[in-house]
C-alpha cells in the first residue's frame, strides 16, 4: 500500500464540505424503512440478534423475488427494521467487504443497554473491539460487522452528524 498524503486528504474533505454540506438542509426520504442482510441460517440469525442483542423479531414471510427464501424483520428501535433473507439453494460465498458492500452496521442503544449488551456478548463468546468506551465491533453469525454505539442518533462521539 502507498503512502497516504494526509494534507491533500485533509484539503479534499474541506473542500467537499464546503461544496456540499447542508447543515438543516429537509431530506426528501421519510427515514431508514429496512436494511436488508443475507443470512445463511433463519434459526442462527433469530437467535443471535433476538437472543443476543434484543432485537424483537417482528414479521418472517415468503420472499416475493425468490421463492422459498424467508424475509425477516428485527425491530432495532426508533421505526427502523433490520431484515434478513436465506436464499437456500444458490451457495452464496462468505461475507467480503468490496466497493459499493457493507462495511459496517451502527446501531445505536442506551448506555445502560450497551453495557447489558456487552455482558451478553461476552457470554455468548463473541468477540468484539471496544472503541472509545461508547462502540462495540464485532461480527454476526454470518461475518457481517455490527457496530453497537451508546452515542444518541444524531452524534459520534460527542459530534452532531445531524
Amino acid at each position: 500500500m502507498g503512502e497516504v498524503d494526509l494534507v491533500a486528504i485533509e484539503a479534499e474533505r474541506e473542500r467537499i464540505r464546503g461544496a456540499y454540506l447542508k447543515a438543516g438542509g429537509r431530506s426528501s426520504a421519510r427515514g431508514l424503512h429496512h436494511t436488508a442482510l443475507l443470512c445463511s441460517d433463519v434459526e442462527r440469525t433469530v437467535q443471535f440478534y433476538q437472543g443476543v442483542l434484543g432485537f424483537p423479531l417482528t414479521e418472517i414471510v415468503g420472499n416475493r423475488d425468490y421463492e422459498g427464501s424467508n424475509h425477516f424483520f428485527f425491530d432495532i428501535g426508533n421505526g427502523n427494521l433490520l431484515a434478513f433473507f436465506d436464499f437456500p439453494g444458490l451457495e452464496l460465498g462468505p461475507y467480503a467487504e468490496v466497493l459499493g458492500g457493507l462495511h459496517h452496521l451502527a446501531i445505536s442503544v442506551e448506555p445502560a443497554n450497551w453495557a447489558r449488551l456487552k455482558d451478553n456478548l461476552d457470554q455468548a463468546g463473541v468477540e468484539y473491539l471496544e472503541e472509545s468506551g461508547t462502540s462495540l465491533y464485532f461480527r454476526d453469525p454470518d461475518g457481517a460487522r455490527i457496530e453497537l454505539i451508546a452515542d444518541p442518533l444524531g452524534e459520534m462521539y460527542g459530534l452532531k452528524v445531524l
